[in-house]
């Protein structure tokens, strides 16, 4: 399989970046969070994975809308409408999926991308050996319950009541409130200071974070407000790994619960890990998912 970048074009004419790299018969597809963020903390997966001993071809991309990708006119009402939505980014999914020509394969997703796998195994589990939800609630609900009380516990009372007053009055552009979500970040989004990936620019597609998600991780003001399928994973029926950052914005509580309530699921923590975990503390992150691989190939996964 062709190794490094390829630019797939999509069938609505708009194109895609991709990257390949590894030459393993085992694949993974990997999707990034946002929505609006890039595939860079998943770049050296592969290198990650032969280290534990797995040779896997690991496959990554930026989603529509996204820095190394097509970024369409969303200030068109039509074109807002028609691809800022889950159905679109879930059907993304498996346009690239066929276009890369991989079945029976891994898919692993962070944050909103761990969504994206909650979805995809739902609708599209044919195609896949195994399913990892990194850093992903099944619910929003339970994730605002999480950042309440994160910020709750990492900042003083007047420095939350001054937040919460700027949301309340959509005032985000300001420095106080964003140093506040600086503080937030480097203690539960990412916990490895310096950044290990960083540009003079930012590359946070604003125009697709800001309509599902808002102006930040510890506020949701956008369509991830209606994200819930509790009463679907269930319906989950291929081997799953839940695994989650042992210091992140997102509930372990919830974690365990969804790896009780998927069938054939397993649990892993990272710990010293925050939202991106397979930064803060890769080792760890990526024994837990050649663990996962390894038993599911050798048929000996254990739910």
């Amino acid at each position: 399989m062709k190794q490094g970048t390829t630019i797939l074009t999509l069938d609505n004419g708009y194109h895609l970046w991709t990257n390949t790299q590894g030459t393993g018969d085992i694949h993974l597809l990997a999707l990034h969070g946002g929505p609006g963020g890039t595939h860079e903390y998943w770049e050296d997966t592969a290198k990650q994975l032969k280290a534990q001993g797995l040779d896997v071809t690991v496959h990554t991309y930026d989603q529509l809308g996204s820095f190394y990708s097509d970024q369409p006119d969303y200030s068109d009402k039509a074109i807002a409408d028609k691809y800022l939505t889950y159905d679109y980014f879930l059907d993304e999914v498996e346009e690239v999926r066929t276009k890369l020509g991989i079945d029976q394969f891994y898919l692993i997703g962070q944050s909103w991308g761990g969504a994206l796998v909650q979805m995809y195994a739902l609708k599209y589990g044919e195609h896949l050996k195994g399913a990892i939800i990194s850093s992903m609630t099944d619910n929003i609900d339970e994730y605002v319950v999480n950042i309440n009380k994160v910020r709750e516990d990492a900042l003083s009372a007047e420095a939350v009541a001054y937040m919460k007053e700027c949301e309340a009055k959509n005032d985000y552009d300001n420095d106080r409130y964003q140093g506040y979500v600086d503080i937030l970040n480097e203690g539960y989004v990412d916990r490895k200071q310096p950044a290990a990936i960083s540009h003079l620019a930012s590359t946070m597609a604003t125009d697709v974070y800001g309509v599902f998600q808002g102006d930040n991780e510890f506020v949701v003001t956008g369509k991830l407000k209606e994200w819930d399928v509790r009463d679907q994973i269930k319906n989950i029926t291929v081997p799953t790994l839940v695994t989650f950052g042992e210091h992140e914005t997102m509930p372990i509580a919830t974690a365990k619960r969804m790896a009780e309530q998927i069938p054939h699921a397993r649990l892993a923590t990272t710990p010293n890990g925050g939202h991106h975990h397979m930064i803060d503390n890769a080792p760890v992150y990526y024994d837990h998912l050649a663990t996962f691989m390894r038993d599911v190939e050798a048929n000996n996964f254990n739910d």
